[in-house]
């Protein structure tokens, strides 16, 4: 199936979700180990970041009918630290169709 402008809007936030992630983790051990507290304003980030995600996981997973399995994959990445880095090169795959997206 080809894919969908849906995929490629979950591609295009995938890797700046995981990027927010990973900022927010170290903006965390900052605020617990010196006085730099950036937690505020990188929570609110990767928390709009997030929630864009698994809307367009959703709109992705509803245009391409894509089975739970595959859904399920791509949401638990979102909530691994680098997963957003993995989804990004699986969609880029299914985008260029050079393979399915395994699961």
């Amino acid at each position: 199936m080809k894919p969908s402008a849906a995929v490629h809007r979950l591609r295009l936030v995938s890797g700046p979700e995981g990027l927010s992630f990973l900022l927010l983790l170290t903006c965390s051990v900052l605020k617990r180990t010196t006085s730099f507290n950036g937690v505020p304003v990188m929570g609110a980030v990767h928390g709009a970041l997030f929630v864009l995600y698994v809307v367009f996981l959703a709109q992705a997973a509803m245009a391409q009918r894509w089975e739970g399995k595959r859904t399920v994959v791509l949401f638990l990445l979102a909530v691994v630290p680098t997963g957003g880095f993995f989804a990004d090169r699986m969609l880029a795959k299914e985008e260029r169709g050079e393979q399915a997206l395994a699961a």
